[in-house]
């Protein structure tokens, strides 16, 4: 516990990491991108969508930062939260970091549906069949504390109406 909070601490600031709880410190064995991928990737963002910089789901794409990573391809990941808000709750980013859904283009549609077909089949792997939630928030007022875009998918119990 004290050295995830060193963790959130070094690339959040110690007030910040009680709000950005993404991170699991485990072990992950492989890699699809290397360093120079990832570098690559955060230029394209940066010329297209002026994202300001890595951000700490950039970490854990390049593997600086160790997650529960329970699935990853070419264009995308998804981990498992450490500060779950039901007993099923993971994250689906892309690896492109895109800063917020409403900073996407016309011409990143496909990879808008890719996030959502990975979110389907990653809850059916981890037993959602009687249902979950997708969530993407977006800005300060959708509550939104890191910039890149993620979709939390939440399950294993009721949710409740209104969300917030």
């Amino acid at each position: 516990m004290y050295m995830r909070h060193i963790l959130r601490s070094q690339f959040f600031g110690t007030r910040s990491a009680r709000f950005c709880p993404f991170l699991r410190v485990c072990r992950t064995e492989r890699s699809l991108c290397t360093k120079t991928d990832e570098v690559k990737l955060a230029q394209e963002a940066s010329r297209r969508y002026g994202s300001p910089g890595p951000t700490i789901f950039s970490k854990v794409i390049d593997k600086s930062i160790p997650a529960d990573i329970i699935y990853e391809d070419d264009k995308s990941l998804a981990f498992r939260d450490v500060n779950p808000q039901a007993p099923v709750h993971f994250l689906v980013i892309p690896r492109v970091p895109i800063p917020r859904i409403s900073a996407a283009r016309d011409d990143d549609a496909q990879l808008l549906g890719h996030l959502l077909i990975v979110a389907k089949n990653v809850a059916k792997q981890e037993s959602l069949a009687d249902g979950y939630r997708v969530v993407i928030n977006d800005g300060k007022d959708g509550s939104q504390s890191v910039y890149h875009l993620h979709i939390h998918v939440l399950g294993g119990r009721q949710m409740s109406w209104p969300p917030g």
